[in-house]
């Protein structure tokens, strides 16, 4: 039987796919490009054909799970419709989700190293993906006087921070970080405070 990755001609994906396992397994600098083309059945050689080092290949991983997560995030942003509220929160649950779903390509995109710009098309896409929670943010503040309202980059910039560190302490089992509390909890409650802050949640009894 041949080289598996030749055997199913999709090489490229094959390697991705197989740099996403050695992600989740050992980070996203704690295997070399030969593991990724022994995992992929080829040689270490034939990885070249498809990209310039480690770096370009984690650059593909991340630009495929931006697909994913703006897609995710849309389809949440969409179904919380029409409340702005609950279309806002709903992203916010949304990233939680993709990361417990696909954690090779979260590794990929935020902790890797590797620059959104790296290339036109990964910035592309992780722009859409951001864009999505900057109108949530946008929609949802605009009744605040201007005056008062933060810009909807800032906005959906300090619930994208709080997302991200729910995730890295709680969601993702780190050790000595457990919560007595579910992650989605901690999150929603942390976004209901900062809503408060803002006077787009009415103050707890």
């Amino acid at each position: 039987m041949g080289k598996r990755g030749y055997h199913h001609g999709n090489l490229r994906q094959a390697l991705v796919e197989a740099a996403l396992q050695l992600i989740e397994e050992k980070g996203p600098t704690g295997f070399t490009l030969s593991e990724a083309a022994k995992q992929a059945g080829v040689t270490p050689a034939a990885v070249y054909r498809h990209f310039a080092g480690r770096e370009d290949l984690i650059a593909e991983a991340a630009r495929q799970g931006y697909e994913i997560f703006a897609d995710v995030m849309q389809y949440a942003y969409d179904k919380g419709q029409p409340s702005a509220l609950s279309a806002f929160e709903a992203t916010g649950r949304a990233y939680l989700a993709f990361a417990r779903r696909y954690p090779g390509h979260y590794i990929a995109m935020f902790e890797s190293g590797v620059s959104v710009n790296h290339s036109p098309e990964l910035a592309q896409i992780s722009a859409r993906a951001r864009g999505v929670l900057e109108r949530a943010a946008a929609e949802l503040s605009q009744h605040i006087p201007p005056e008062k309202r933060p810009p909807p980059q800032m906005f959906s910039a300090h619930i994208w921070a709080l997302s991200h560190g729910v995730v890295e302490l709680f969601a993702r089992n780190s050790p000595g970080t457990q919560s007595p509390f579910p992650p989605e909890d901690l999150l929603e409650s942390g976004i209901g405070v900062y809503l408060r802050g803002l006077g787009l949640l009415p103050p707890d009894n």
